[in-house]
């Protein structure tokens, strides 16, 4: 049985790449930072895992960041970008393999730029999920 982390992980990498509009103005979604990739694309970063278990069960409490990159001259796009990321993942994900999930929270959104980087946005969620 896989972590819930990267069992979560994969059904919102999956969630979004099902999403044409989505995928067709970014150059991929990737669950990690990829080592190249053509502007604008997702990635997942990192997440973090807190014990969210009961007398009777195991759980997780999976904070999720999904980090929107961009070279444009404005961040109009990286704007266009983030709210269907928002909109995609509105209804919420699928249970994945082993576990279920009983919460999937927006958490916040922010953009950030130094003079010599493109753009990031980042778009974080909470899930919280028991084992099945």
């Amino acid at each position: 049985m896989s972590s819930a982390l990267e069992a979560v992980q994969r059904q919102l990498v999956a969630r979004l790449n099902a999403h044409t509009e989505l995928t067709g103005l970014v150059s991929g979604i990737f669950d990690g930072p990829p080592p190249q990739a053509d502007f604008p694309y997702i990635a997942l970063a990192t997440g973090a895992s807190l014990d969210w278990s009961h007398k009777g069960g195991v759980g997780r409490e999976l904070s999720l960041a999904l980090t929107v990159h961009d070279d444009g001259e404005t961040a109009a796009r990286l704007h266009r970008l983030m709210a269907l990321v928002e909109e995609v993942l509105e209804p919420g994900l699928d249970d994945p393999d082993g576990w279920q999930i009983v919460t999937f929270d927006f958490r916040r959104t922010r953009i950030l730029r130094s003079a010599v980087s493109p753009w990031s946005g980042l778009v974080e969620y909470r899930a919280r999920v028991l084992r099945a």
